[in-house]
C-alpha cells in the first residue's frame, strides 16, 4: 500500500520546467494533500508533502522552503500552528499559512492566528493567488530588511 501511495504522489507531482518556489505541505489527509500538491505543482511550485507535523519538522531541518502550508486540522488543533511557529524560527524564514480544505461554518482559526488559505472545490484560483501572495510578501519583507541593513 505504501508503494502505491508513493507512486501516486510521484505521478501527481511531476515537476514542470519552471519552478516558482519550494513549498512544504503538511496535511494528514492523503487525498487533500495530493489534490493541493497537484494544483501547486501544475502551476510551477516544487511541493514536498508531509503526512504529519513531525515529518514536516524533520523536512524543515533538512531543506529550506519559501512557504510552509499546514492543514488547520493536522493531528490536533495545536499541531499546525506549532509547526508554523517552528518554521518561522528557521534561518530561511519561510512564509507560513494554515489551510483548511472545504471549510464551512465557524471552525476557522481564532483571531490573531496565522494566515488562513481556505480551499474549496470551486476556488482553486484563490488558493493559487493566496500562495503567490504569501511568497511575494515574504520576499518583499526580506528585500526591505536587506536594504535597511545596507543603507
Amino acid at each position: 500500500m505504501q508503494a502505491q501511495i508513493e507512486s501516486a504522489e510521484r505521478e501527481a507531482t511531476a515537476a514542470p520546467k519552471r519552478q516558482l518556489a519550494r513549498v512544504l505541505l503538511a496535511d494528514g489527509d492523503l487525498a487533500s494533500r495530493l489534490a493541493v500538491k497537484s494544483l501547486l505543482t501544475a502551476v510551477g511550485y516544487e511541493v514536498e508533502g508531509a503526512a504529519s507535523a513531525a515529518e514536516a519538522a524533520s523536512r524543515l531541518d533538512e531543506t529550506d522552503y519559501q512557504l510552509v502550508l499546514a492543514d488547520l486540522r493536522t493531528e490536533s488543533d495545536e499541531a499546525g500552528p506549532s509547526l508554523l511557529a517552528y518554521a518561522r524560527q528557521k534561518a530561511s524564514r519561510p512564509a507560513t499559512a494554515l489551510f483548511a480544505a472545504d471549510m464551512t461554518g465557524n471552525d476557522g482559526p481564532d483571531e490573531g492566528a496565522d494566515h488562513l488559505v481556505q480551499v474549496s472545490n470551486e476556488d482553486v484560483s484563490r488558493l493559487l493567488d493566496g500562495v503567490a501572495e504569501l511568497i511575494s510578501q515574504r520576499a518583499d519583507r526580506r528585500i526591505r530588511q536587506s536594504l535597511r541593513r545596507a543603507g
